[in-house]
């Protein structure tokens, strides 16, 4: 038993050097990591510091703002209070609210039975639908604006509203359609045959089982219509210039810079409060959304 214990404890093996060409794997793979990284940083901070500007500037007073000063000599929160006591300017959010959430409300109900049916039914003149929807994508809205515009303001009398962008949203959009069609190839088909088999018809298979399946791709279209008309500048112009009652954000946006010109710390502040929701729906979306685009488009 002394012997044993006496024993010396058989040394470790010498771990061996690194040779030569995993040295260079080693090195390559750094070299690789570094230059990842670097282009994931400029890339951060070519779309983050045009938005810090935005907020320094916001909170300069008058006669530092545009300067080559970077940070604010005093920070001016009171800028903030100005824009909301600017008059109108809670009107552009009740308007510019109304507008995004009805027409994206709309837009989703009326663009789900559209894409349900060119995804999932057999029927003739399928493929042609497809081939309108697309070609409705092509082409630019100035094309129809003159002849819109005339049913609108002249045989509808709805021009200084909001009304002409709102109520053609409740007819579906191309692209709406086409990215919910492509998210619901996805699904097979076997979970809506299943459904027919208990008993189920279109409708009850299209709320009971499509809809819960494809919350990513309406997620997906909601949000893409809601940016959209959040900072539509071309309709507003168009229908409500000629009643302030009516303007939305990035419509009053521009009056506000007009009448506040010298005062850019004002203009940069109301700029931040207009862009602040879409920023704040996007964050907390943003799971949602970057699943029903990545998942579109997986079936022809």
């Amino acid at each position: 038993m002394t012997q044993l214990l006496d024993k010396p404890a058989p040394a470790s093996p010498a771990k061996a050097p690194p040779t030569p060409a995993a040295r260079t794997a080693r090195r390559k793979a750094l070299l690789h990591w570094i230059a990842v990284h670097s282009l994931g940083i400029a890339a951060a901070l070519f779309f983050v510091l045009p938005f810090v500007f935005v907020v320094l500037t916001s909170l300069m007073n008058d006669q530092q703002a545009l300067t080559r000063d970077l940070v604010p000599r005093t920070w001016e929160w009171g800028n903030y209070e100005r824009v909301f006591n600017t008059p109108g300017f809670l009107t552009w959010w009740r308007n510019t609210l109304l507008y995004a959430g009805v027409g994206t409300v709309l837009t989703v109900v009326s663009s789900i039975p559209v894409a349900y049916a060119l995804a999932k039914f057999r029927f003739r003149g399928r493929k042609l639908s497809l081939m309108l929807v697309i070609s409705m994508m092509m082409l630019p809205p100035q094309v129809v604006i003159i002849p819109m515009y005339l049913f609108w303001a002249k045989q509808m009398d709805l021009s200084g509203s909001l009304w002409p962008l709102i109520i053609p949203m409740a007819f579906g959009d191309a692209f709406s359609i086409f990215l919910l069609r492509q998210f619901l190839l996805t699904i097979p088909n076997e979970y809506l045959d299943a459904a027919k088999v208990d008993g189920c018809g279109e409708f009850r298979t299209l709320v009971k089982v499509v809809l819960p399946m494809a919350k990513p791709g309406i997620a997906a279209i909601a949000l893409f219509q809601f940016f959209a008309a959040w900072n539509d500048y071309f309709g507003p112009q168009i229908y409500a210039s000629e009643n302030p009652a009516a303007w939305t954000l990035s419509y009053g946006l521009e009056s506000f810079k007009g009448a506040h010109h010298t005062d850019w710390n004002l203009t940069m502040a109301a700029t931040v409060l207009v862009m602040a929701p879409v920023i704040a729906v996007f964050f907390f979306a943003q799971k949602a959304f970057v699943e029903g685009v990545t998942l579109t488009g997986v079936k022809g």
